[in-house]
């Protein structure tokens, strides 16, 4: 072995996992290459799907970078919807998809958060007429 080079088992567990994660990447990439394919009659060669599915890997790569460091200029230790804005503001397409994103999940939140306080509010009424008619 190479001097200062220990392999252990986590070493393997987290080369392990990274496998399945690219692994996992290039069958998406070659699904949705698929799926491009049929629509537009073309096919994707599997060299271009390898290249695609690399490219995705390491585009994904650099934007964890800059999540964290983001984050880290926010004094936070939780990456926030904001930062991904940030990150995605370098393309305008993906900023303009990021945002719909983040406005209709925080819509959902809200809707839901309503549903909760309409409910709380709606239970102690309803208890309170049925501890009137038990009086009667």
């Amino acid at each position: 072995m190479a001097e200062g080079y220990e392999s252990g088992p986590e070493d393997y567990e987290q080369v392990a996992y990274i496998q399945r994660l690219k692994a996992a990447v290039h069958y998406t990439v070659g699904q949705i290459c698929d799926e491009a394919g049929e629509e537009n009659g073309v096919t994707f060669s599997k060299q271009v799907i390898a290249a695609m599915s690399e490219a995705t890997m390491k585009q994904s790569g650099e934007f964890a970078v800059f999540l964290e460091l983001f984050a880290r200029h926010g004094k936070r230790t939780v990456v926030n919807a904001d930062d991904v804005k940030l990150v995605a503001a370098r393309s305008r397409p993906l900023e303009l998809h990021i945002s719909q994103m983040a406005d209709s999940l925080a819509a959902e939140r809200e809707k839901k958060k309503s549903k909760k306080t309409k409910k709380a509010t709606a239970a102690p009424n309803n208890s309170d007429v049925e501890n009137d008619d038990s009086n009667m």
